[in-house]
């Protein structure tokens, strides 16, 4: 006999909460806020838009489905199953931070402060919530399947993201490596900079987007179904050992972008997650490419 779904409330400490978890009360919270010009009525009203939210997600969840909560801080410790419906309550990046870690299950996107959030994946109201985890849970449920992006060092390491991976120097010091395509008898260059960035077409509503502007490329931006990804190069850095002439292209699938360290650390990121990510050091190998996994959002 299969298991019941189990539907995933996936949410995240409200600003609220972080104010009463540093200043103790809501009183002194408040205080802090007023000796600076502005009002904790603001923080507490979204503070409770987002916790109605909740309880009317979990309200819609069915009778005899399964139910269970996680915190965006606890994602990397918590294991997701084959038969998990994920539910996303709150902004658009809650959903790339969760999304590294699943494979394949449905994802609902709720947006609990509509107006504020842009909406791109948080596409639902409270009020949808049942009849989308019916869908979700459907045979022939529709879902968009968006484009991920992985990181496969020569260690077995392994990182996903749906929006970008980030490869640089811890802190603000230079990166020093070899940059290429991963392909048989591929010349790689020697480069310094500030880190290397890889997107997908969801990422290119924002880091991604902002380095494509700033170098006026004329690579077309990917949709964020388009099996297609953009890189580009930081402050790449011209000296007689480093050079400059490899610092943007397009991924497609089964290409990949090779990356060799050599400097003492690279570290490896997705979606702004730092405190989940790859450490390389000096000689190691990492693969950048289009991954087998997509993100199924539901429609």
């Amino acid at each position: 006999m299969s298991l019941a779904p189990r539907a995933v409330l996936v949410h995240r400490t409200t600003e609220y909460e972080e104010l009463l978890a540093r200043h103790g009360t809501h009183g002194q919270a408040a205080f802090f806020l007023s000796s600076r010009g502005r009002s904790i009525d603001e923080v507490a009203r979204r503070h409770g838009q987002t916790r109605q939210a909740l309880a009317d997600v979990a309200a819609a969840v069915p009778l005899q489905w399964r139910q269970s909560r996680v915190e965006r801080a606890d994602l990397d410790r918590f294991l997701f199953g084959p038969e998990d419906v994920v539910v996303v309550v709150g902004q658009d990046g809650l959903v790339a931070n969760a999304a590294k870690y699943l494979s394949g299950q449905p994802v609902v996107g709720i947006d609990t402060d509509p107006g504020r959030n842009p909406g791109v994946l948080v596409r639902h109201r409270p009020q949808d919530a049942a009849a989308l985890l019916r869908a979700a849970a459907s045979p022939g449920g529709t879902a968009d399947e968006l484009t991920m992006v992985e990181a496969v060092a020569d260690d077995t390491q392994r990182l996903l993201a749906l929006n970008e991976i980030y490869l640089g120097p811890p802190g603000h010091q230079t990166a020093r490596y070899r940059l290429g395509p991963d392909a048989p008898g591929a010349a790689a260059e020697p480069q310094a900079s500030s880190g290397v960035l890889v997107g997908t077409g969801t990422g290119a509503t924002g880091w991604l987007r902002s380095l494509w502007q700033e170098r006026r490329s004329e690579l077309p931006l990917p949709a964020p179904t388009d099996p297609r990804l953009l890189w580009f190069v930081r402050e790449a850095w011209p000296s007689p050992a480093t050079g400059t002439s490899l610092v943007a292209g397009e991924l497609g699938s089964g290409q990949g972008l090779r990356l060799t360290v050599e400097s003492d650390r690279v570290m490896v990121f997705g979606d702004g997650m730092e405190s989940d990510a790859l450490e390389l050091t000096w000689g190691q190998t990492v693969r950048l490419a289009i991954s087998a996994n997509s993100l199924r959002l539901t429609v």
